[in-house]
């Protein structure tokens, strides 16, 4: 049986925190059937940050925008190369005499 990975929202978490207040944290951990690792810290991070504390951090990141960001890397890449070449070919006709030959 596979577990189905519930989310809850900063006013769902802040709910627990008060019923959990209110009943007991051993009654609300079982009702919910979250960890008491994961109620203790939605608590903590409650009483630091206030509700602000409670919600989530991470920003999920579009596949699309993640692909257009790898390719423009990419392409930085490629025209670094090619300004350093074109720079290098630059310098190297500085340096070759006018009417000698580049072997």
């Amino acid at each position: 049986m596979t577990e189905i990975k519930r989310k809850f929202t900063a006013e769902d978490r802040l709910a627990i925190l008060q019923i959990g207040d209110r009943n007991g944290r051993t009654e609300i951990i079982r009702k919910y059937n979250i960890a008491p690792s994961l109620y203790d810290r939605w608590r903590r991070k409650y009483l630091a940050e206030g509700i602000e504390g409670l919600k989530n951090k991470h920003k999920r990141i579009v596949p699309q925008i993640r692909q257009l960001k790898e390719e423009n890397a990419r392409l930085k890449r490629i025209i670094a190369q090619q300004a350093l070449e074109l720079e290098f070919n630059t310098e190297l006709l500085k340096k070759t005499p006018i009417g000698s030959k580049i072997k």
